[in-house]
């Protein structure tokens, strides 16, 4: 293997290589023979079911990577490569992943949040591959317990295998979001809100948001559910569409917040990092009511230039550092 190449490049050759090898052996889709390399890598060991060509083919192209010798964000990153290969692949609408310069902002906003918080809990509602909730992990610092909820199990066993490979200790569970969750309140929630309409009208009757007429927004549910599983004064960090508060349903998920969370910012991220403006995207911070709440006195209203422009981006990043040391002093 060519010795220039980063470790990051080096592991996702081998994380490729071995997946397509799995996947023809075992008709598989490249993200399940994502999940089968993965595992075979973690527990350092290969199923026995597994041809014996094949057993060699990847014995010696584990053997090209030392994982213990690369950092968190390297096996991340190599691993999110393969991800986004095998979304393509599968095409599905749903499957979209966090840009890496959103998950690093996102994780600053989290440390401003939190400055003094050396334990709390983190849940991601609709965890994906895990991407956004290890890049976050892989910035922070102190004892924080994780969880992850997934309702796509191929995603989940990706997650959980990512996670494992990182050293972080998330617990993950295969489920519907919308439904009753499996997890004690948690002090913080951040997610990469899945946009769309949920299907199922029953359940979504149990929600403030919930349409009186069609399906409601599952990104509006979530956003309700996560205020459900947040401590009071909790946070919540989600990346939502632009539009969310001029859709046709906004004025039911306006009602919500109103009543259960103060809207602490809304920071609009740059539409260079998006393929249609349709699709752009920007982080909403709430903090869910109770004794520890504060009511900013002026929202954090920020429109983010490109992440490439390092000065701009810098000025706004002072202005924001000013305004949460101004307007989110603990009482």
């Amino acid at each position: 293997m060519n010795s220039n190449l980063s470790n990051v490049e080096k592991l996702f050759t081998v994380i490729d290589q071995s997946a397509e090898r799995i996947k023809q052996e075992e008709e598989l889709t490249y993200l399940d023979a994502l999940v089968e390399t993965g595992e075979n890598m973690f527990h350092k060991e290969i199923p026995e079911d597994v041809s014996q060509v094949t057993k060699v083919f990847l014995e010696k192209e584990y053997a090209k990577v030392k994982l213990e010798a690369m950092n968190r964000e390297e096996i991340r990153k190599a691993f999110q490569l393969a991800v986004l290969k095998g979304m393509k692949e599968a095409i599905q609408p749903h499957h979209a992943m966090t840009p890496d310069a959103v998950g690093i902002f996102i994780s600053y906003l989290v440390q401003k949040l939190m400055p003094s918080a050396k334990e709390y809990a983190l849940l991601d509602p609709a965890a994906g591959a895990g991407n956004l909730l290890t890049t976050v992990l892989n910035q922070l610092e102190g004892n924080i317990k994780s969880f992850g909820i997934e309702v796509d199990e191929t995603l989940l066993r990706l997650a959980w295998i990512i996670s494992n490979l990182q050293k972080h200790n998330v617990e993950f569970y295969h489920q519907d979001s919308i439904k009753p969750l499996y997890v004690e309140p948690v002090d913080l929630v951040v997610c990469d809100l899945p946009v769309g309409f949920y299907p199922n009208d029953e359940a979504a009757k149990e929600f403030i948001v919930h349409a009186n007429e069609g399906h409601t927004y599952a990104h509006h549910l979530l956003i309700e559910q996560s205020l459900h599983y947040l401590k009071e004064s909790g946070f919540g960090v989600f990346l939502v569409p632009n539009g969310l508060f001029s859709s046709e349903q906004a004025p039911l998920l306006q009602k919500m917040i109103k009543e259960k969370a103060v809207i602490i910012g809304m920071i609009q991220l740059p539409l260079s990092l998006f393929k249609q403006e349709s699709q752009a995207k920007s982080i909403l911070l709430l903090q869910k009511n109770g004794e520890n709440t504060v009511k900013p006195k002026q929202a954090l209203l920020v429109d983010l230039p490109s992440f490439s422009k390092k000065q701009a981006i810098a000025n706004v990043m002072d202005q924001m550092n000013e305004w949460f040391s101004e307007e989110l002093k603990r009482p």
